[in-house]
């Protein structure tokens, strides 16, 4: 038997020291939540990519009775990202949170769905993609989304 161990690393700071792309990305994120149609979890979430030509496409969750056939934010956004600029790279996205009439004090991550289709944009073009996790004060990046999904499932494995 052997043992694997695996390690992110995930960069924690306030999102004063961030860079002015980043704190723009961020807001994008943040007025994203406002658009968001969450009348059941009452949990919006925004999100906001930036492309490799520099436009900053949000996106935002939209419930449905049945919850399945909703859609996250993150996904909402780089989907159409991708549908509207096919060619772009996401070169970085950053989600954040609304409850209860304020922004969430920790930092959001995206749930499992959202990861592998953030994955799967990373391996369309064969490029990392920064994620920014935001809270009301601070923001955790990771330099790729394999930082929060090791031993990932990809098109890699479908060649096999």
């Amino acid at each position: 038997m052997k043992e694997i161990n695996l390690s992110t690393k995930i960069t924690v700071y306030p999102i004063e020291e961030c860079s002015d792309i980043e704190k723009k990305l961020i807001e994008a994120a943040k007025n994203a939540t406002l658009n968001s149609y969450a009348p059941y979890s009452e949990f919006h979430v925004g999100a906001a990519a930036l492309l490799a030509n520099g436009e900053i496409i949000t996106g935002n969750n939209q419930e449905n009775a049945a919850y399945p056939s909703g859609l996250c934010a993150e996904r909402t956004a780089v989907f159409y990202a991708h549908s509207k600029y096919p060619d772009q790279k996401v070169e970085a996205i950053a989600i954040a949170a609304w409850n209860k009439g304020e922004f969430t004090k920790d930092v959001i991550t995206p749930c499992g769905g959202c990861r592998q289709v953030l994955l799967e944009a990373e391996n369309r073009f064969n490029s990392p993609m920064k994620v920014m996790m935001c809270g009301n004060d601070s923001v955790y990046v990771v330099s790729s989304i394999k930082d929060l999904l090791p031993l990932s499932f990809g098109d890699e494995m479908l060649k096999k």
